[in-house]
């Protein structure tokens, strides 16, 4: 059994699934307190049903992305010590950070947020989830400045064989972190809002608390339109930024072997052929790639097969002589184009949908709502392929230009080991699933009604007054 392949898809297994529910939780609890301002500043009752219907699945999902984020750092000393060895003086100061300053704070408000309901003035109980949703974005930052440095390495020197830290400012300064940022952001507001909307659609369908579900659906139409959006044009700077830092990346991204003409086309479709390093089929938009790279009509990339002969004399001293340093181009190239698939058709249902609701025929458009149900999972699709082009095209680079990724597997872990902790994780996260989907289902159904014998006095954190 492979040791570096099992390694690799163990941590690609854990990544996905905890990645699942991250952006779920940041949108979902920006929703919410969105929902709950409006309760605060308007006093309409129904902003507050449903601030604590939503806010019933954001901590379940909460709960879930906690025990799955736990799982994924485990993968560090299990399975690539060598890599933790090599960059954790560099790593060591975000994830403490992270888990000192953005989970303690999340889970501190959280609790408030919970119990304060009966406790606390509006406004005080207001600023709680406010403090839980920036706490996730916070969250986001320190993982994802770790992760930049796996994608463009600032702010170190090598010291007996480690990354050592030499400027924390560089690391929180990284480019790479600036582009990442506000595209992981935008797209969490995505997966929030379509989450609420296609939950709301099948509700509307059902003719059921239909002015409850009108009203989430608006709110989450507007946000997820506002997330889609800002998610393509965040995108388009980290593409233009890739260009320049990972130019292998964006070669395999966009299928390009030789390099392109001046100027570029676009790559819309292609046949690829790695082992003939060509592609056998294309279509191509005139232009688009120039445009797409450079904000302008004009311009060149290189291809493959000319960053290979650069990327070998500048590397293979390091690494070795003969080092391939061409990803796997077809998941490269497919995943990126089905996340920008998934993110137009984002955006053009959430035009579709504010213009039925200004015309007064969201409700009874059973179509759309239709549409809308399976929509509910393309943020999370676009996520996980962005996440795919992004890993999968550094390779094969564990840290880009510093440690490849077969030098970073742990050395004494033998594959039979990996394979038996990827069967029990699989196992794990199934059941993690399977009660998630259980306990969504369930509050789903009860909706937003105050259930028999719950009396406004009660200070049950989760009972159901008013929502």
């Amino acid at each position: 059994m492979d040791q570096i392949l099992l390694a690799r898809l163990q941590f690609a297994v854990t990544t996905v699934y905890h990645f699942f529910f991250v952006p779920l939780t940041i949108g979902l609890v920006f929703t919410v307190a969105i929902m709950e301002t409006l309760y605060v500043k308007k006093k309409n009752e129904i902003y507050k049903k449903m601030t604590k219907f939503w806010g019933h699945l954001f901590l379940i999902n909460f709960a879930v992305g906690v025990v799955t984020g736990i799982i994924q750092e485990f993968q560090f000393g299990m399975n690539w010590s060598d890599y933790s060895r090599f960059v954790g003086d560099v790593f060591g100061a975000p994830l403490a950070i992270e888990a000192l300053l953005a989970f303690f704070m999340e889970s501190t408000f959280i609790g408030i947020w919970i119990f304060g309901w009966d406790r606390l003035s509006k406004k005080v109980h207001l600023a709680c989830i406010w403090l839980v949703s920036l706490g996730t974005a916070l969250s986001a930052f320190w993982i994802l400045a770790a992760n930049s440095f796996m994608q463009h390495p600032v702010g170190f020197a090598i010291k007996n064989g480690r990354a050592e830290m030499n400027d924390f400012l560089a690391l929180l300064t990284n480019g790479q972190v600036w582009v990442e940022f506000p595209h992981v952001i935008t797209g969490a507001l995505c997966t929030g809002g379509f989450f609420i909307a296609g939950i709301s659609a099948y509700k509307l369908l059902k003719k059921k608390d239909t002015e409850f579900f009108k009203k989430s659906m608006n709110i989450a139409l507007i946000i997820g339109l506002i997330g889609s959006i800002g998610t393509a044009l965040s995108g388009h700077g980290q593409a233009q930024y890739l260009v320049k830092t990972q130019p292998m990346k964006m070669a395999a991204a966009e299928g390009i072997w030789k390099d392109t003409q001046d100027p570029a086309p676009w790559s819309a479709i292609a046949i690829i052929d790695s082992a003939n390093k060509e592609n056998k089929f294309e279509m191509n938009i005139p232009y688009a790639l120039s445009f797409l790279s450079y904000s302008k009509f004009e311009g060149s990339l290189k291809g493959m097969e000319t960053l290979q002969k650069e990327y070998a004399a500048k590397y293979d001293s390091k690494v070795g002589k003969d080092t391939n340093y061409i990803p796997p181009v077809k998941t490269t190239y497919w995943s990126f184009r089905l996340m920008i698939g998934f993110g137009v058709a984002m955006i053009l249902l959430g035009i579709i949908g504010l213009v039925l609701w200004k015309k007064g025929r969201l409700e009874n458009s059973k179509t759309f709502l239709k549409i809308l149900l399976p929509a509910m999972f393309f943020p999370t699709l676009a996520n996980s392929f962005g996440w795919i082009m992004t890993e999968i095209g550094r390779q094969p680079w564990s840290v880009f230009g510093q440690m490849t990724t077969a030098s970073a597997v742990s050395p004494n872990v033998a594959g039979g080991s990996i394979l038996l902790t990827l069967i029990m994780y699989v196992l794990i996260f199934t059941v993690l699933a399977a009660a998630m989907v259980y306990l969504m289902i369930r509050e789903v159904k009860k909706g937003p009604a105050v259930e028999p014998g719950v009396t406004k006095k009660s200070k049950d954190p989760f009972d159901r007054v008013g929502a």
